[in-house]
């Protein structure tokens, strides 16, 4: 497995870890029965713990924003872009949803093993940057669509970052994009350690984004700092300086405007 797809272990070890204390703020108890089985060294992670909290709060907000879709549009299509191991389908499925896994082809295969596929839950096993993907949902193109890009854009080249944009506007008009983003100075002074693969595209205006095709829109924006979390503990600090503390957020976007 390359150095991309063991991050999927990261977000993996941190929900089961985080499901066993009585203040989770996420529980995940399919994460605590998969680590359970996987025969994997998780101890360049657990040098990660410091860093934990951060990705628990991501997971919770990628998970809220996928909810208030679903509660607008309880028929929509949702697509897991480098999907991993993760379980969000099971933590949200409105019992309606169609929802699409895409990653590596190794990633999928790992995942049949120790997840079911069901007849609204399809894997797709391509790298995100080979759009032929994209047939998979060909038929889908007049609904509701969201794309879900957990921690995975900001390790792709800003160039292949807006091929995917451009793309997934011009296949999918009027579909949204929930997407981590970092502002250059993370990308530049981003540590190296060896669980983490290393960030390579950088945003400094979450707007910019707008131009790289007719329709697209910033719909919101959240920052981690933005409301008080006692779990960061001393991080909160960061939300007194406004630069700090909008160096990594969630954005969500409109990709165009829907035919329909």
């Amino acid at each position: 497995m390359n150095e991309v797809s063991r991050t999927l272990l990261i977000p993996l070890y941190f929900r089961a870890l985080e499901s066993q204390r009585p203040d989770a703020l996420v529980r995940d108890p399919k994460a605590v029965e998969l680590v359970s089985h996987l025969d994997c060294d998780f101890s360049g992670v657990q040098k990660l713990k410091g860093e934990h909290v951060n990705y628990l709060l991501r997971m919770r907000e990628f998970d809220q924003l996928a909810r208030a879709f679903l509660a607008e549009h309880p028929d929509g299509i949702l697509v897991d872009l480098g999907c991993g191991l993760d379980t969000r389908f099971e933590r949200v499925d409105n019992g309606r949803v169609n929802w699409y896994g895409l990653d590596l082809p190794e990633v999928i295969e790992l995942r049949k093993e120790l997840l079911e596929e069901t007849p609204r839950n399809h894997l797709i096993g391509c790298s995100v940057l080979d759009f032929s993907w994209m047939d998979a949902l060909s038929g889908q193109a007049s609904k509701h669509i969201l794309f879900l890009a957990e921690a995975m854009l900001v390790y792709l080249e800003e160039a292949d970052v807006k091929r995917l944009v451009q793309a997934l506007t011009e296949r999918f008009p009027g579909a949204e994009l929930v997407c981590e983003v970092y502002s250059p100075v993370v990308v530049r002074f981003h540590p190296r350690p060896a669980a983490v693969a290393q960030p390579h595209w950088g945003l400094k205006d979450d707007r910019d984004v707008e131009a790289w095709a007719p329709g697209i829109r910033l719909l919101s924006q959240w920052f981690y700092f933005d409301k008080p979390e006692p779990r960061l503990g001393s991080f909160q600090l960061m939300r007194y300086f406004p630069f700090l503390a909008r160096v990594v957020r969630i954005v969500h976007y409109r990709l165009g405007k829907a035919a329909r």
